[in-house]
């Protein structure tokens, strides 16, 4: 009899290969493990919006979102954690004398406070987004749970320095997202198992960017894309191949679900 495990798959270089397409051995994989009756799930950095299309492709209803920042079990609510306002409305002030922008992401959308940046263009086109609209005051009406600075790498240093009790994760040149500190995949995956009531040694994480490092060393089997930056790798039990090369379904074989 099959033990029923918990896998969690990242999107963006995971699921997706470079071209923002699913590789038909991912596909078949996920269906597969389902069939299997395992617990299959989405851990991503990108809101509830951004991938509803896939959800319904994969038939995945489980997801932690806005990296940790909001969690949904069986398209159910179980766990949110928005970013102060004051907080944010001081990195805004900051962020606009140095002439970088400032996106607000919650579970319908993603405003910015500037109205066109080529900055924004570059890092969010790279996603094949719609562009965010324009609303420099929507963090005081709703709540973030994640906000994106686009600045040079150079600059990430300032802000760190500046705001230690927000968290700064690198995904762009040109882009990085901003959490609560206590902020992660790892943390949302955490909210998810309790609700699940496993422990995180049955749970396995598929992932390739800084923003998985955490999730990575947190579950009990992490693997990180053969495509994957270094310190995801490092921080995995297991690294399986480059995402066009068949790399989850290889990566499942190599952990003993498939």
């Amino acid at each position: 009899m099959t033990v029923k495990k918990t896998i969690f798959f990242d999107i963006d270089g995971t699921i997706y290969d470079d071209d923002k397409n699913i590789p038909a051995s991912t596909r078949e994989a996920i269906a597969e493990l389902k069939r299997r009756g395992h617990n299959v799930a989405i851990a991503t950095g990108r809101a509830d919006y951004m991938f509803g299309d896939l959800r319904e492709e994969l038939g995945i209803n489980s997801y932690v979102s806005l990296n940790g920042q909001y969690v949904v079990y069986e398209g159910k609510p179980v766990y949110c954690n928005p970013i102060d306002k004051s907080i944010l409305e001081d990195l805004t002030l900051f962020a606009e004398k140095l002439d970088h922008p400032v996106a607000y992401t919650d579970t319908a959308g993603m405003k910015v406070n500037v109205a066109d940046h080529e900055y924004i263009k570059t890092s969010i086109g790279s996603l094949k987004l719609v562009f965010p609209t324009h609303d420099a005051e929507y963090f005081l009406k709703n709540d973030t749970y994640q906000s994106l600075i686009f600045c040079p790498q150079e600059s990430e240093a300032v802000y760190i320095e500046r705001y230690p009790e927000l968290k700064f994760i690198r995904w762009h040149p040109l882009c990085m997202d901003v959490l609560p500190g206590n902020g992660s995949k790892a943390n949302g995956i955490a909210e998810m198992l309790k609700v699940l009531g496993v422990e995180k040694e049955e749970v396995y994480a598929f992932g390739d960017g800084l923003n998985d490092v955490e999730m990575l060393g947190f579950v009990g089997h992490g693997i990180a894309m053969g495509n994957g930056e270094a310190e995801a790798k490092a921080a995995a039990a297991y690294v399986t191949k480059h995402v066009s090369e068949d790399g989850i379904f290889e990566g499942l074989k190599m952990v003993g679900l498939l």
